[in-house]
């Protein structure tokens, strides 16, 4: 990356972690800061990289820590099933925070918004039309970054993924629920029709989208969808997990009427459940808007899968 560029990223999760190694990677020059609450990483960060504490909630915070920065990726969220209670207050805060520097602001974002396509190639020209209240709120926290954009308070430009999985990527589908059991020769479990196409996200390749939006003024008052690899059944997932793995993977499908019985004493399967159309009908993301201005460029999903079983193998219990 040519010109000095100053980088915050808001959250220390996988995504925020995976920016980080993006950007190191490509040689950013300029200071590159974290910022979480707890001031703690579960790992040892890189020479060079700051670690910085604050509540993101606290637009004076967010304006504190942001004063210096060029550009600030987004990527904390409350927990999965607070978001439509927690979520319009964070990004209203970050947004007030940074309207007060320079910085532009990029938004790691998901598909939830759109809701059911009816097995349609989901584009970005699609209407918001989520009835989930996890979709709804979703759909309101993005246009609340766009509406920054348009009232010129906060350059923003917004990359999003379908669901995704990679080295740290605990909590999704293929999650460590998944890997874990798979590893580990048990039933491994997944949600819906496991026949369907489904368009699956490598964290790196997320990661490598929203740091191609930050540096392309073009880019901003936009959602798009950052390049994934060639969309497969999640059988077909599977297979290549085994694959990797060296042995075979039995996945443990849950529909919904098991989700609908198992909600009922946990909370975070009943968020789960609003969700499962997305594995009900093809899921199938349409990146071309991205591919055709920016280029595309993605991790073929046996070598991502290689490279996320191996980053199980090696964590340790404790991680």
């Amino acid at each position: 990356m040519a010109a000095e560029t100053n980088y915050v990223i808001l959250g220390t999760g996988q995504l925020g972690l995976a920016i980080m190694d993006e950007l190191l990677a490509r040689g950013a020059a300029g200071s590159l800061t974290l910022v979480n609450r707890s001031g703690r990483v579960g790992e040892t960060l890189p020479a060079g990289v700051q670690l910085a504490t604050g509540d993101m909630n606290d637009p004076a915070v967010v304006a504190r820590l942001c004063a210096d920065a060029d550009v600030v990726f987004m990527c904390a969220q409350p927990p999965y099933d607070k978001w439509p209670e927690l979520w319009p207050p964070l990004m209203q805060a970050v947004l007030e925070g940074l309207a007060q520097t320079q910085a532009r602001l990029v938004f790691g974002d998901n598909l939830y918004m759109y809701g059911p396509s009816g097995g349609r190639p989901i584009r970005e020209d699609m209407p918001y039309a989520a009835t989930g209240r996890k979709g709804k709120t979703r759909a309101q926290v993005a246009e609340m970054v766009l509406a920054a954009h348009r009232a010129g308070r906060v350059p923003a430009v917004i990359g999003r993924a379908s669901d995704f999985y990679g080295p740290r990527v605990t909590d999704s589908a293929f999650g460590d629920r998944f890997f874990d059991a798979a590893l580990a020769g048990k039933p491994a479990d997944l949600v819906g029709n496991l026949d369907m196409p489904h368009t699956y996200t490598f964290i790196r390749d997320f990661a490598r989208g929203l740091v191609t939006l930050s540096a392309e003024e073009s880019a901003y008052g936009q959602a798009w969808h950052v390049p994934s690899a060639p969309t497969l059944t999640t059988r077909a997932f599977v297979d290549l997990v085994a694959a990797a793995i060296g042995q075979p993977v039995r996945p443990r499908p849950a529909g919904r009427l098991l989700l609908t019985v198992i909600g009922l004493f946990q909370p975070m399967v009943r968020e789960i459940k609003e969700m499962l159309y997305e594995w009900e009908e093809p899921h199938v993301v349409d990146h071309s808007r991205f591919a055709e201005v920016f280029g595309a460029q993605t991790t073929p999903h046996a070598e991502a899968i290689a490279e996320t079983v191996a980053w199980y193998r090696a964590r340790t219990p404790a991680s």
